[in-house]
């Protein structure tokens, strides 16, 4: 069979450190006949200092905007047409805002190839009129292709900076899956493979609310222990999130990277911890947009996902009248909404039933 051409769609700070890992391995001998060495990756075209961030990245090989400091692959070539660059290729890794996916997948309806998969490498959800949907299968819909997801305890800088981590491919398709972790494996990037496609991705989203909770005691003084309470209810809540609306959820999937160690990691490092800390502490929390506002001083112009998957939960929870048994979701979109006071988080975690 001849060598799988494999394309980026996406190219954030964590869209270009998975740049640095599939530029690197496609390149390997031993993948000469899996592989093809060229990557194009699709880059929304911006100005900076009055250059074209896809011609920057092109010449000097690192993304001075969302991943500066770190040098990607010079077969890594950044296009600023989705559908040109998605062209002919065989896997389509998408790892971009998940308010985007269904514009993009629009643009790309018709360039792809016929027997092309795609890999989504995105934690959110969508929201329909008839609830949440999956990013993945929002992407299978919209494309008529197979995808796969690939969650974990990933903070780009730190995978970029070669640091040992775990991942989890959630895909139903053995075969598939074990090209997929060939793709992605490398020395200090450590794949599993599940079959529980949807709890994977599921855990993506969800991790990242919790991750705002974290933040948000984080930000009134508390220390570990209570930060400790927020990853377990949170996980609690998670688990039970995914009973209620995603049936056939395995609890051992929980205990993979895209799980509890992700939810660690978020609660630790990420950035919607920040965005909960950020919350608390700064003077604009009551304003209107708020977050919109702490999105431009701190992320340069990416997006915080947690508010928006808190809102999304909060609605389908809403719409099914169970707020009562997911406090803590609840109370993290009610903050993020200025409707409640960051104050009374810790009223929330104290009044938490034992069992949802």
């Amino acid at each position: 069979m001849a060598p799988k051409r494999i394309c980026i769609v996406g190219s954030g700070n964590w869209g270009s450190a998975i740049a640095k890992i599939i530029g690197h391995n496609v390149k390997q001998k031993k993948f000469d006949d899996k592989f093809e060495n060229e990557v194009p990756m699709y880059m929304y075209e911006e100005m900076i200092d009055g250059k074209k961030l896809t011609e920057i990245v092109n010449t000097k090989h690192e993304n001075i905007k969302y991943l500066p400091g770190f040098k990607i692959p010079e077969n890594v070539i950044a296009i600023p047409d989705v559908a040109v660059a998605c062209k002919n290729a065989d896997v389509l890794v998408f790892v971009l805002p998940h308010q985007f996916v269904r514009g993009v997948c629009k643009q790309i309806v018709g360039h792809v190839k016929k027997g092309a998969i795609a890999v989504s490498m995105i934690k959110g959800f969508a929201i329909t009129d008839t609830g949440i949907e999956l990013i993945s299968h929002q992407i299978k819909d919209e494309l008529k292709l197979e995808c796969a997801v690939l969650m974990g305890a990933n903070l780009a800088t730190e995978v970029a900076s070669e640091q040992f981590c775990e991942t989890t491919i959630g895909c139903k398709d053995a075969k598939l899956g074990q090209m997929l972790k060939e793709l992605f494996e490398a020395e200090y990037f450590r794949v599993t493979v599940v079959d529980d496609r949807d709890t994977v991705e599921v855990c993506g989203a969800l991790k990242n609310v919790v991750g705002i909770g974290s933040g948000i005691v984080d930000g009134l003084g508390f220390g570990d222990n209570t930060k400790a309470a927020v990853i377990r209810l949170g996980l609690m809540e998670m688990i039970k999130f995914a009973e209620v609306f995603f049936s056939g959820s395995k609890s051992e999937t929980f205990f993979e990277s895209c799980g509890i160690a992700d939810l660690v990691a978020t609660c630790h490092g990420g950035r919607n911890r920040m965005l909960g800390e950020a919350i608390v502490k700064s003077d604009k929390w009551m304003e209107k947009g708020s977050v919109r506002v702490l999105e431009k001083e701190i992320l340069k112009g990416q997006s915080f996902q947690g508010p928006r998957v808190a809102r999304e939960v909060f609605g389908m929870l809403e719409k099914r009248s169970l707020c009562d048994r997911f406090p803590l979701f609840v109370a993290v979109h009610k903050i993020c909404a200025r409707e409640m006071n960051p104050a009374s988080f810790i009223d929330c975690l104290r009044e938490h039933p034992e069992h949802l």
